[in-house]
């Protein structure tokens, strides 16, 4: 029997229940949604929320209700919806639109909204932005209700207004622009650090009620930084990122963050105190401590009286008690009822203790008492019901948490019903509470496991495709689906090798997974250079540059308030930065607003591909293949325009992580500051080929372009070092066995690189995509960039005096020399191309540039920086240029690389490791706010945020013995016009392998084409 693995078990299942019951009560889609916090506005589209906002200045009366629209794209909210009792005053003089700068409003009359019928249609224009805004409003009886916002967001306005009156979700698509570039995690953080405290709080706690992990430990991060223990809710918000730090497995972080919680929690706070401890219980079983789990849930806490009775509240009657206990709990709370008073201290309390009962029983199930676990669950699932009589729907995920507890102690015991049953009840609790959530997917995950296991395979496949299919359309999906379809892929690929379904399904469900940040950002480039007027792309493009701004300046912000003692000028400069943040928020959500005028923006791009789109993507010669890590699991997918294949590959992923280790070591390493190499591992390689691409070996004799996708460490090693034929193997190391032999001569062997140009990808949409796009209009063929100028002692002084974390001076010392800058040129004409070096080759320079976009080639030629200057500081890849002026630093940063505009076909980067990755630190300080931390996320990323449709980089230091590098680069360009640029870097590949000097892969092999190998590298003029 399948156990499923605990850490995951336990995060999945226990890490947002305890979370969720800080905030106040999310109801179930059946009821009103005037007893609702939130509520999503359409069914369909971009999602949009309406988020309860009782600090509104419209609100009055305390039967008054007002929200803030929040989408997903929009780094602010984009209107706010009003139901309001008794008004005499005009809607658009209530919202006080008519007394602002440059706003002016006129009446149209009356609209038909769908759902509602016929309102009051106002709109107003800002004479100096010209951007519009309606105000929607009609009247109910005594009650008014108003929708205002920005008019490109006009769909929401209107559907959000139905359900405001109708009380109910209204179905409707919300079409308004969407740049659908930022992954939901990256755009959690810009929402944190833009919305007040307490709406990103709530939203917060949304986002734990939906499941979305990794959202939502964005919110409580940036929480964390903007309380600074000023709000007494610093114990709740450390405690919340600690736990999402262990279910991430970066256990000594959460274990600090929990002591810091445990420090700033106050004395006499049960609640958060029973938070802390069921965390922790989490983090112990995280780490596979049932035991010391076990233990640490008797941990003492204060007691909690029961304080008000709950029938009073219910009853609407309001005692001086309870003004006390709103007041207290909420400053904000202006409405009050059954469902929407909150939950007391001692309620809280109560279901906290019942999650510890569940834990406990999670920790039993673990250590095989089964019948001791089944009895900590049902014990925890009658205290939970017994608040409210169940009424509490924001405990639905610790209800079918428990659910799916039980299940597996049902299964563990034989009792297949009872499992089933289980396993069922959980997906109906989370699918009336949170549809269209990760945690749905997972609930159902679970089952489709289940039922696996016990042999209805038919039905577990079925359900699997229902979670992959819907995937596509919840938010943060990714996050967790690597781990959920493990059973999925073995399910598939037990099915028979004749049938294509089964491969089909695995490559549909394979895009699912997690991918590296420069996918976001191929499809960034692929929208923003898509057909349509050059007004269009530019207002995408800028919209786009807002969005890293505040993601920058927000993590500007999260540095200095994580300051202990911060002196007169950090605390201005953090005033500064939070002023900088509204401005740039409101700008950018303006920007979307502009956006929808243009058609194409409204339309949401898919993110997936059908095999058959991929098929006929594919031309004459070509194939896909895709390497797919799920869990600890390898999976490969052989795509050509009439076939399909799809196998597991033999090796986990720790043995893969090894052996691309040790051919990376027996190719180059870094001793004592200077490159070492060794003769190659051409048995190891050839192993690899064997698992990764032997079972496909006859369907790619006929390949001629490999597009490629590698995961997880293949990402860091090029394909064309693999060896296709044991014999060359062979051969070699016979004639090593000559004491006299040239260990370092590989002429002869068979590499997979030989004879077949290969193209890199990092997902199918965005190859597809970054294939659609026209190429460069530049005027100009190539320009050539390096040989920095050598700086004096001075100024190397004064760039480095202030900060230690900057490179040494020896840094700049010995600059690439440009003759392969002027090669290129030679060979492509001088009355084309330009080369510029020396004191001219500068930061600052570039930055101030302003034709960049009208050369289609740009090649630099110089050092790349990707690792750390010091083992305590973080690696912030750049490359090295010249000095400039006074705020030069002699370096083009991943962050400068980002701003920089181009217009390019191809970046060329003739410089160390640029295919390496960046940091996910160095990631958010340069405003990039998806990824970090996986190969090609670094350099190669900021190129084509920058503009580049492919780039040439390195996976290790470029060579200068032999003219080795010279000659490669001089091999491309002098190909013919026309040539695909994976074939003229194969051509001149050829030529490397062919000489005995250096067929070594470390001279030939380094470089890989990101992007559309098939495209030229040059054109007729």
């Amino acid at each position: 029997m399948i156990r499923l693995n605990n850490r995951y078990m336990a995060a999945l299942l226990c890490s947002i229940s305890a979370a969720a019951l800080l905030s106040q009560p999310v109801m179930a889609r059946d009821l009103p949604l005037s007893v609702q916090d939130s509520f999503r506005i359409g069914s369909r589209g971009v999602l949009c929320t309406a988020q309860n906002a009782p600090n509104l200045p419209e609100l009055a009366g305390m039967f008054d209700r007002g929200y803030r629209i929040v989408c997903r794209d929009a780094a602010t909210s984009v209107g706010t919806f009003l139901a309001l009792r008794d008004i005499a005053t005009d809607p658009v003089a209530l919202v006080g639109f008519e007394e602002l700068d440059h706003l002016a409003c006129r009446k149209e009359g009356e609209a038909t909204i769908e759902h509602l019928g016929t309102v009051s249609s106002t709109i107003c224009t800002n004479s100096e932005t010209r951007i519009d805004h309606r105000i929607y409003s009609t009247e109910r009886g005594s009650t008014t209700y108003i929708a205002q916002g920005l008019a490109g967001y006009d769909s929401a306005l209107r559907l959000g207004l139905a359900a405001l009156v109708s009380d109910q979700p209204v179905e409707g698509a919300v079409e308004v622009a969407t740049t659908s570039v930022s992954d939901p995690v990256a755009f959690a953080r810009i929402q944190a650090g833009s919305l007040d405290i307490e709406g990103a709080r709530t939203e917060a706690y949304s986002r734990n009620h939906s499941g979305s992990y990794a959202e939502a430990a964005e919110f409580f991060e940036t929480l964390v930084a903007r309380d600074s223990g000023s709000t007494g809710r610093t114990a709740e918000f450390l405690a919340n990122q600690g736990l999402q730090q262990s279910n991430l497995g970066n256990f000594a972080s959460a274990q600090a963050l929990f002591d810091r919680a445990d420090t700033a929690v106050a004395a006499r706070d049960g609640v958060t105190q029973r938070l802390i401890r069921n965390f922790r219980t989490i983090h112990l079983l995280n780490q596979q401590k049932a035991d010391d789990a076990i233990g640490l849930l008797e941990r003492p806490v204060v007691r909690i009286s029961e304080g008000v009775d709950g029938n009073v509240v219910s009853s609407g009657e309001i005692t001086s008690e309870l003004s006390v206990q709103i007041n207290r709990e909420n400053e904000n709370l202006r409405r009050v009822g059954g469902f929407d008073s909150g939950l007391s201290d001692f309620e809280r309390g109560q279901i906290l203790d019942g999650q510890a009962s569940h834990l406990r029983g999670v920790a039993l199930r673990i250590n095989k008492d089964f019948e001791a676990a089944a009895d900590a669950q049902n014990t925890a699932l009658q205290t939970i019901e017994s608040v409210r009589d169940g009424r509490v729907t924001s405990t639905a995920w610790l209800r079918s948490d428990i659910r799916s507890e039980l299940a597996l102690t049902a299964e563990f015991a034989g009792n297949l019903d009872a499992a089933k049953s289980h396993f069922s009840q959980a997906i109906a609790i989370v699918e009336t509470a949170y549809p269209q959530s990760p945690a749905l997917l997972a609930a159902k995950a679970r089952l489709a496991g289940f039922l696996g296991r016990s042999g209805s395979v038919d039905a577990a496949l079925a359900l699997y495709a229902t979670v992959v299919e819907d995937s596509s359309s919840v938010p943060g999906a990714a996050v967790v689906m690597r781990d959920l379809l493990g059973p999925y892929f073995e399910l598939l690929i037990a099915l028979p090798e004749n049938d294509a379904a089964p491969s089909a399904a695995m490559f549909l469900a394979s895009q699912a997974l997690q991918r590296p940040g420069v996918a976001q950002t191929q499809a960034a480039l692929a929208r923003e250079l898509s057909e349509g007027d050059d007004e269009a792309s530019a207002l995408f493009r800028l919209a786009v540059s807002r969005m890293r701004e505040i993601a920058r300046t927000t993590s500007q912000i999260a540095q200095l308030s994580s300051k202990a003692f911060p002196n007169a000028n950090e605390l201005r400069d953090l005033g500064y930065a939070r002023d900088a943040l509204t401005s740039l928020a409101l700008e950018q959500t303006q920007l979307q607003s502009q956006l929808s005028q243009f058609p194409r923006y409204r339309v949401l791009v898919p993110q997936v591909m059908q095999l058959g789109e991929m098929q006929a993507l594919l031309r004459t010669g070509e194939a896909y293949y895709k390497v797919n890590i799920v869990g600890d699991a390898i999976y490969s997918i052989l795509v050509t325009p009439e076939d399909v294949r799809s196998f597991k590959v033999p090796d986990s992923l720790q043995a893969l992580q090894q052996t691309v280790n040790d051919l990376r070591d027996s190719i180059v390493r870094i001793e004592y500051g200077a490159t070492a190499t060794y003769p190659f591992n051409v048995e190891l390689a050839r192993l690899l080929y064997l698992s990764l691409l032997g079972p496909v070996e006859e369907q790619l004799s006929y390949v001629t372009h490999l597009i490629y996708e590698p995961d997880g460490p293949l990402l860091q090693l090029p394909p064309y070092l693999l060896v296709e034929d044991q014999a060359s193997v062979d051969a070699y190391v016979e004639r090593t066995q000559d004491i006299d032999s040239d260990l370092f001569d590989f002429t002869g062997i068979q590499w997979f690189g030989k004879g077949r140009d290969m193209s890199i990808a990092v997902s199918p949409r965005s190859f597809a995509e970054v294939r659609a796009i026209a190429p460069s209009t530049g005027k100009f063929r190539y320009l050539g960039l390096g040989e920095n100028a050598v700086p004096d002692a001075s100024l190397q002084y004064a760039a480095t005096q202030d900060d230690q974390c900057q490179w040494g001076t020896e840094t700049w010392g010995n600059p690439i020399s440009s003759s392969e800058l002027n090669l290129a040129r030679n060979i492509i004409g001088s009355s084309k191309s330009n080369v510029i070096t020396g004191a001219d080759f500068s930061d600052s320079a570039l930055l101030a540039q302003d034709d960049l976009n009208e050369y289609r080639i740009i090649h630099f030629a110089t050092h790349g920086l990707v690792t750390a200057p010091k083992p305590q500081c973080m690696a912030r890849p750049a490359l090295v240029t010249s000095f400039g002026g006074e705020a030069s630093d002699g370096l083009l940063s991943f962050q400068e690389i980002f701003d920089l505009q181009l217009d390019a076909d191809v970046v060329i980067l003739s410089a160390c490791d640029t295919a390496g990755m960046a940091s996910v630190g160095a990631s958010r300080e340069a405003g990039v706010a998806t990824g970090g931390n996986y190969a090609l996320d670094g350099l190669v990323r900021a190129f084509v945020g920058a503009g580049a449709r492919s780039v040439v980089a390195s996976h290790w230091p470029v060579p200068d013995d032999f003219d080795a590098t010279q000659r490669l680069i001089g091999g491309m360009f002098g190909a013919e016009n026309g040539m695909p640029l994976a074939s003229s870097l194969r051509l001149a590949q050829e030529k490397l392998m062919n000489d005995p000097r250096t067929s070594h892969p470390y001279y030939w092999a380094a470089f890989v084409v990101l992007g559309d190998g098939a495209k030229p590298l040059l054109t007729e003029e």
